[in-house]
């Protein structure tokens, strides 16, 4: 399913845009925009990278808990 772009205004009227997914959970909110057709060229611009875009994993290693088996699962991320 695809995620739902919705434009608005925040609290400060500057123009935002929020990506959700298909259930309704934000999982992302835009920086403010100083007007409607930045925040449409940033829309478009998420649109263009988001699926394409590099993951960089900056997060350290766990230390490992007591009694557990098995060391810290580092994923890769390609």
């Amino acid at each position: 399913m695809a995620a739902i772009i919705e434009l608005f205004h925040d609290r400060d009227d500057a123009f935002r845009f929020r990506l959700k997914t298909p259930e309704g959970a934000v999982i992302a909110v835009s920086r403010p925009f100083p007007d409607k057709a930045a925040a449409v060229a940033g829309i478009r611009t998420l649109r263009e990278c988001a699926g394409t875009g590099l993951i960089t994993d900056l997060c350290l290693p766990r230390p490992q808990t007591a009694g557990a088996s098995r060391g810290p699962v580092r994923p890769t991320i390609t």
